[in-house]
């Protein structure tokens, strides 16, 4: 999908520009790479600056409520200096890297609802404008979802995913916003456990995986929020992520986790050292088969709009 884009501040006649993106679901951490296409107006035009912005939809929690925003992520300048004269077609080519926190979209093809997009924004003689909006499309890095399958393996379902305004006190957490993978629990932690929750902070050497279990009251107490995060390389191989994760839903769920307060609070770091084969099967029973049809026409809905859903935010 390719949006354009008259750049209105810019006058009447102003140049146009149409960003196209490289086919296929980019990486975290990755390259993103397309290319500028500018049109030249009316009249020649001094083209200051060509910046592609990194834009999510975020959802953001408060004392009335929920509510959701546009979130710029990453800035990253790609051209500029030259003179567009009237009619001028002229392309610029870009290869960029995404910040390695930057959430997925989509799990074994299938997307997900979390909408992200690439802006390109115009500086022409000292006016900007904020012109060309295409989705962004990423798909998880191999250990993500490697653990993402063991969960499935080990009988979770996927019900959602969002991005959660506000930071993980306690991780190393970059972005000013978050992903929160929503599964329900096999059936052997259904009772003590309403929701699971799996957040990714990946890095260049490893990642950070934040899990946190909505635990059900008892007869003498309240239900509560208890979190616990892993630290996982991204080498050596490992030989049994099933097991290993369901260690980590045993440790989260026991006597010895910790409450998970209001700030997001995770004090406890457990290092467990392990990576993914290349490649990961897609198992019966694996999470991304549970994502089904409703969730994927909700997500192509959602991408559809989302150009105008963003306008709105600005006008906002």
């Amino acid at each position: 999908m390719v949006f354009k884009r008259l750049l209105g501040s810019l006058g009447v006649g102003g140049p146009t520009v149409d960003t196209i993106l490289d086919a296929g679901a980019a990486l975290p951490g990755g390259s993103l790479t397309g290319r500028v296409r500018l049109t030249g107006g009316k009249t020649d035009a001094a083209i200051e600056q060509i910046t592609l912005e990194l834009v999510a939809r975020v959802e953001a929690e408060h004392d009335d409520g929920e509510s959701e925003g546009t979130v710029t992520f990453e800035r990253l300048v790609i051209g500029g200096g030259f003179r567009l004269t009237a009619g001028e077609r002229h392309e610029v080519p870009f290869d960029v890297t995404l910040p390695w926190e930057t959430p997925f979209t989509e799990l074994y093809g299938q997307p997900l609802g979390v909408v992200l997009g690439v802006r390109t924004e115009l500086a022409v003689a000292g006016a900007k404008d904020k012109g060309d909006l295409d989705p962004l499309a990423v798909r998880p890095l191999p250990a993500q979802e490697a653990v993402l399958e063991a969960l499935g393996q080990i009988g979770c379902v996927f019900t959602s995913a969002d991005l959660e305004y506000g930071r993980i006190h306690g991780t190393g957490q970059r972005l000013p916003f978050h992903q929160e993978i929503e599964l329900v629990p096999p059936s052997r932690y259904a009772r003590p456990v309403r929701e699971i929750e799996v957040t990714f902070l990946a890095g260049a050497d490893g990642m950070e995986v934040v899990l946190e279990a909505d635990k059900r009251g008892g007869f003498m107490s309240d239900g509560h929020d208890v979190i616990a995060r892993f630290a996982v390389r991204y080498d050596p191989p490992h030989p049994d992520w099933t097991t290993e994760v369901d260690g980590w839903l045993r440790q989260l769920l026991s006597d010895h986790s910790t409450p998970h307060s209001a700030a997001h609070s995770a004090p406890h770091a457990h290092a467990h050292h392990a990576t993914p084969g290349v490649g990961t099967a897609v198992a019966a029973g694996a999470v991304g088969l549970a994502v089904g049809v409703a969730a994927g026409m909700v997500a192509a809905e959602v991408i559809d709009e989302v150009g105008d859903s963003f306008e709105d935010d600005e006008e906002g």
